[in-house]
């Protein structure tokens, strides 16, 4: 018998992180993939990545417009809400097996929250991972695994984690982080890049990603400015990317919109996984406070200078320099990283606590073997 796996994603993010497992589900013969696609996939302001979704070669199952147009905290919530509402309905029409959901995102935990009064077991990947970084992020993350009835985490470390919050043994699968699973990724030529950003690889540059914190929301406007005036002292030719639809994201990118007339600045709403993995292969550092500055940029043997306190805790190999919000640190740690030799070495030989290989293939494989019954709903907390 087909099973159904019902997948949610809310973000370009979570979308790339997961592209390998729905590649690796939507073509197991014992699977059904019926992806659900919410959040900022149905946002113009945000590139409307769904597009991307499609273009990759995906069917969707179900389309839902959830995300209002303020970012303040209580439109942040309703949206969480609507999530749930929405997310229930579409679940009671698919009527999936599994839910499958990565990471941290409010979207995921109201596709959990849906599942969990639905009665269908939900599988969560990367779960366990820390960051303490004044977000919500951990909470939620957290908040989801104690939902959760199978667990994908990405690390040893991770596992661990999960073990100590009472998760019993046989539900944790330790798979490798989906973010480094990039068998499936189509590499840019360089020139493509250079014609397609106006950029000469021969000169450094810079990829700039940067998103507002949570609990720091009051002063996104001022971090993201502090990161835009040390591009400017530079004077490096910098791709920046537009941060995620957070709480605060449109503060930031009112900020970055300021920057629009430097000729060294080139702005974008998104970039499809493929084209960001080639520009990061080819940057000479990466800037901010993505994810991808700690969990993918080990793979590509490349810098990564970490802003603030949203990755603090998460585990992180030699190429990262960490810095406070202050544009003289930033300019400081882009000089080591472009070059120091003894950095520039110490990153060519950097070990990456992500790696991973066929992560997508295994975690199908598990969601078609996982016996779905009484012991896996009825989770039992063990301390």
């Amino acid at each position: 018998m087909v099973r159904k796996i019902a997948v949610i994603t809310g973000t370009r993010a979570d979308y790339g992180l997961m592209r390998s497992t729905l590649k690796a589900i939507d073509s197991h013969p014992k699977l059904e993939l019926c992806l659900i696609a919410t959040g900022m996939h149905l946002s113009h302001e945000f590139g409307y990545t769904i597009n991307d979704i499609k273009k990759d070669g995906f069917s969707i199952a179900s389309e839902l417009d959830i995300l209002l147009s303020s970012d303040s905290k209580t439109s942040m919530a309703t949206s969480a809400g609507l999530g749930i509402i929405k997310i229930s309905q579409a679940l009671e029409q698919i009527k999936p097996d599994i839910v499958v959901v990565e990471g941290d995102r409010w979207e995921a935990a109201s596709g959990v929250i849906a599942s969990a009064f639905l009665n269908i077991p939900v599988a969560h990947i990367s779960g366990g991972d820390v960051t303490e970084g004044g977000c919500i992020d951990d909470s939620i993350r957290h908040a989801i695994t104690k939902f959760a009835h199978i667990h994908f985490p990405g690390t040893s470390k991770s596992a661990e984690r999960l073990s100590k919050m009472g998760e019993e043994g046989w539900r944790i699968h330790m798979v490798g982080d989906p973010g480094n699973d990039l068998q499936d990724f189509k590499s840019i030529e360089p020139q493509e890049l250079e014609n397609y950003f106006s950029i000469n690889l021969n000169d450094p540059l810079l990829l700039v990603v940067q998103h507002p914190v949570t609990y720091e929301i009051e002063h996104t406007a001022d971090h993201m400015r502090e990161t835009m005036e040390s591009i400017v002292e530079l004077g490096l030719q910098t791709i920046v990317i537009y941060p995620n639809a957070d709480s605060g994201g449109k503060l930031a990118i009112e900020v970055i919109k300021d920057f629009s007339e430097y000729p060294n600045i080139k702005i974008y709403k998104n970039l499809t996984r493929d084209v960001y993995l080639s520009l990061m292969a080819v940057s000479s550092a990466i800037i901010g406070n993505s994810s991808s500055g700690i969990v993918e940029s080990p793979f590509f043997k490349i810098p990564a200078v970490n802003i603030g306190t949203r990755q603090s805790g998460r585990e992180r190999s030699t190429n990262v320099i960490d810095v406070e919000y202050d544009r003289h640190e930033i300019v400081s740690a882009i000089k080591k990283a472009l070059s120091d030799k003894d950095f520039k070495e110490n990153v060519k030989n950097c070990p990456n606590p992500y790696a991973s290989e066929n992560t997508g293939i295994k975690i199908a494989n598990l969601l078609y073997k996982i016996e779905i019954d009484n012991k896996l709903i009825n989770k039992k907390f063990i301390l």
